[in-house]
């Protein structure tokens, strides 16, 4: 599959298992792919998130995705829905981390990263592969010949979970991120 993703395509997935690296994550998740698009610069899905995203929204998209890592990766619907039926998530976190300490739930405590798999590479999550599989139908729904950063980005923006809740609440949803890239609206990425 990777075959058909393009150079920018092929270093977000490369930045995102950077970013597990860094964070001592045991597995490459949607969340590592979507910091990857932020950290990249000159590309088609920059070109969209800074056409579509309002001042100073990065650091949002950052904390967001911080606070849903503190919770153990339960998006806010998550924690809402939980809330309806009576469990406090953010008071499992605060009794979790009081015994194990801070980020208990995250995998950021000491001794993470330390993970070795046979391979010598951390897996991808299932969150993770359904994005990239996502983009690939993305593409393909688009004919276009290959995978690019932006395919990446429309398949996070489309899927359940984390990432796309992150997205949505700083405005930056499906289809506002088609219209700047295919047509439709204001500006359109080259």
């Amino acid at each position: 599959m990777f075959e058909r993703f393009t150079k920018d395509a092929r270093a977000v997935v490369t930045g995102a298992v950077a970013h597990a690296e860094r964070g001592g994550a045991e597995t490459v998740d949607a969340e590592h792919l979507l910091l990857s698009l932020l950290d990249r610069e000159g590309g088609r899905a920059s070109f969209a998130l800074a056409s579509v995203g309002g001042a100073g929204w990065l650091d949002s998209v950052r904390r967001a995705l911080d606070e849903a890592r503190r919770r153990g990766g339960l998006s806010q619907a998550d924690t809402d829905a939980l809330a309806g039926l009576g469990i406090d998530v953010s008071e499992i976190v605060a009794r979790v981390e009081e015994v194990h300490g801070a980020g208990a739930m995250s995998g950021d405590r000491p001794g993470a990263g330390r993970w070795s798999g046979w391979s010598g590479r951390r897996p991808f999550s299932r969150s993770a592969k359904d994005v990239l599989v996502r983009a690939l139908r993305v593409a393909v729904g688009r004919k276009d010949r290959h995978v690019g950063d932006e395919h990446i980005l429309l398949a996070l923006a489309s899927g359940p979970g984390v990432p796309a809740e992150v997205l949505a609440d700083q405005g930056v949803t499906y289809g506002a991120l088609i219209r700047v890239l295919y047509g439709g609206g204001e500006a359109k990425a080259g």
